[in-house]
């Protein structure tokens, strides 16, 4: 640890967690300056205190971590999502919002404690987990969506306003991409990845 303390927001809500984190980081040594309950919380305290670190939960009541994270991004606060979420479409949004790492919150203390050093000492530096999601385009991804509300293919035809046959390769699509059958799996499937509602990892073609 440096002589001059690295200072940090945390932001989650479950006030029980928050003890036990500041404890544990100011047991490591760091400053912690600021304690948020949810993200519209943790950006105000951000741009007022200026921590060299914030750690966000994914999941938070009034504003998530990945919207606080897209507020952060391009302020000197490198942020940290610390989350159980750790579904591969989270982790990509975490990427895309502008995060610098992301953590699980079953790390120990020592890890994290290195985690924060690193990414404060190296502007430069970028901490998340290999992901490997299936390449779903937009509008398979806008058919997936639709699955879950029980539509029928026509009904998804009628509503993106498609042919029934176009409607029906893009499912069979998408069950291949996923590795799976029917409806019902595809469905389980996109939360077990985290594509359900992410946006998910799209391949740069134009719209059928």
């Amino acid at each position: 640890m440096t002589d001059t303390a690295i200072t940090v927001l945390i932001a989650d809500d479950h006030p029980l967690f928050r003890v036990g984190l500041k404890h544990a980081l100011q047991t490591q040594g760091f400053q912690v300056v600021g304690e948020a309950e949810n993200g519209e919380q943790a950006v105000a305290m951000a741009q007022t205190l200026q921590p060299d670190v914030a750690l966000l939960d994914a999941k938070m009541p009034v504003m998530d971590g990945l919207k606080a994270c897209r507020q952060l991004s391009g302020s000197r606060t490198r942020v940290v999502i610390l989350t159980t979420f750790t579904e591969p479409g989270v982790i990509q949004a975490a990427q895309e919002a502008g995060a610098a790492a992301f953590v699980s919150k079953e790390t120990s203390s020592t890890e994290l404690a290195a985690i924060i050093e690193r990414l404060h000492h190296d502007p430069q530096a970028t901490l998340f987990p290999a992901i490997n999601l299936p390449r779903l385009t937009a509008r398979e991804l806008e058919v997936l969506a639709l699955l879950p509300v029980g539509c029928s293919n026509k009904q998804i035809a009628k509503r993106l306003n498609l042919s029934p046959e176009t409607i029906k390769d893009h499912v069979e699509s998408v069950y291949r991409k996923l590795g799976v059958s029917d409806r019902a799996a595809a469905v389980n499937q996109a939360h077990v990845l985290g594509l359900a509602g992410s946006g998910g990892q799209r391949e740069s073609q134009p719209r059928k």
